[in-house]
Parts: C-alpha cells; structure tokens; sequence
C-alpha cells in the first residue's frame, strides 16, 4: 500500500537524520538517488520529504535542495521523532531534557487535578494504581499501567492544552519509566510514592498532591541518573515492555 511505502520512507529517513548519518547543516541525497536508494518513485520521496518538514527536521528550498535543521529546531513532542532517537541511542541529555519537562508540568497539572478530579477520573487513576501493583505483585506489565497511571493524573487536571500534551508526552514518559524501573526493586519502592499522590487527590488537597509528585519525579531522576552512571544498555522504544517477574 502507498501509505505504507510512505511511512517506511520516512522512517528510514528520520532515523538516519537522528542516527546522524544526516547531521544538522548536511543536506540529504537528492530525489533521484533516494528513489534508486529505496526504490520508490519521486512522489513518494517528496511526501517523506513533506512529512519530515512538517516534524521541524528539515527545511527544503530552491538551489538549496533539502537540509537538515538543527536539532533545536525538532518536534520533540513528535511521537516517531522520540522513536527514531530511541533506536538512534537515547543521551543523557535527552533524558535530562524530558526530567526537566516533567519537574515543570506535572507538579502544577497535579495540582490542579487534586481540585479539579471527577469521580470518574479518580476510579481510572485507581485502576492505573491497582495495575501497578498487580505488576510488582504478581508480575506483569508496570510500565502499561505506569504511564495509565500518570496520563491520568494529566487528564484529571480538566485543562484541554494540558490533555492534549499528555497524549504527545506518551512516548516520552514511557521511555522514562523503562529506564526508571529498570532498577531492581523499583518499581516496588515506587508504588507508595504514587498512592501518596493518588490520596492526595482523592482528599483534594493541591499542595500535598504537588508536593508528592515532585518526590516522585526527583526518585525517578535519581533512578536514571544512577542507570546512566552505570552504563548499562538503555531500552529502545521498538523493544517489548520489560514484564516484571514474581517471586
């Protein structure tokens, strides 16, 4: 199908520009060696093209052909921008990076949900909860139910920017709590700090609920600054989820 000779074109593409094989400044191969490249017609290069503008990691002109932006300048909030730089090799800065955008978003959005929360939001963030702890107890899948957990509290604070941001930081917090709870005994010792802030907002209480996400938050940080130093592989996003086992 066209759809999908067009979307494995631009995949192949992203993920040379972030594995660097295009690096910022460069230009890409012009359309007739795409085309023999991947063998694909002219049309289907320059909707890969388009696509790739429309995501910030190129501009096209003139004389000029089409060359690679900055990275400043990507859609960091582009679901397979996030998994291109994950099969690329995720940095510790890009990791710092998304540490730093939680430790802005999600005390206040948290906040926000401890006064905002339906009943019907409180029940899905139990759910979330409860799916965690199954995970640890059990075994299973955390880091589904992790992210359930948090999109939940986004969801919870009733502001549409805010939602609409959750669903973009998918990707991003996924890969934060692969790596989190990869640490043994994590996902364990973590499950107290969420019913923490779960209770705070069933109770409404805005300052304890900011309050325990940021304990949240800086455990995960410290998780992922201890992985780093460690160097230990990191987990790619086109990987299974890690299951956690029960003992």
């Amino acid at each position: 199908m066209i759809k999908n000779v067009h979307g494995n074109t631009v995949d192949h593409l992203g993920e040379a520009i972030l594995a660097g094989r295009y690096p910022p400044g460069s230009s890409i191969p012009p359309e007739p060696m795409l085309c023999e490249e991947l063998g694909v017609s002219r049309t289907v290069v320059r909707e890969a093209v388009k696509s790739l503008i429309a995501k910030g990691l190129v501009s096209s002109g003139p004389k000029v052909g089409t060359r690679v932006l900055p990275a400043e300048q990507w859609n960091w909030f582009d679901p397979d921008v996030i998994v291109w730089q994950s099969k690329a090799g995720l940095t510790a800065e890009f990791l710092r990076d998304l540490q730093d955008l939680r430790r802005v978003v999600e005390p206040a959005a948290v906040r926000m949900a401890a006064e905002r929360a339906t009943p019907e939001d409180i029940a899905e963030i139990e759910a979330a909860f409860e799916g965690m702890r199954k995970a640890v107890e059990e075994g299973g899948d955390y880091v589904t139910s992790d992210l359930r957990f948090h999109q939940g509290l986004l969801r919870a604070c009733r502001n549409r920017m805010i939602v609409q941001m959750s669903k973009a930081l998918g990707a991003l917090l996924r890969t934060s709590f692969e790596i989190s709870t990869s640490r043994k005994d994590g996902p364990r010792n973590s499950l107290p700090l969420h019913r923490a802030v779960l209770d705070a907002v069933i109770a409404h209480e805005p300052a304890r609920a900011e309050k325990a996400v940021l304990v949240l938050i800086d455990g995960a940080r410290d998780d992922i600054e201890l992985v780093l130093a460690s160097r230990k592989r990191l987990p790619r996003l086109n990987e299974p989820v890690r299951m956690l086992r029960s003992y």
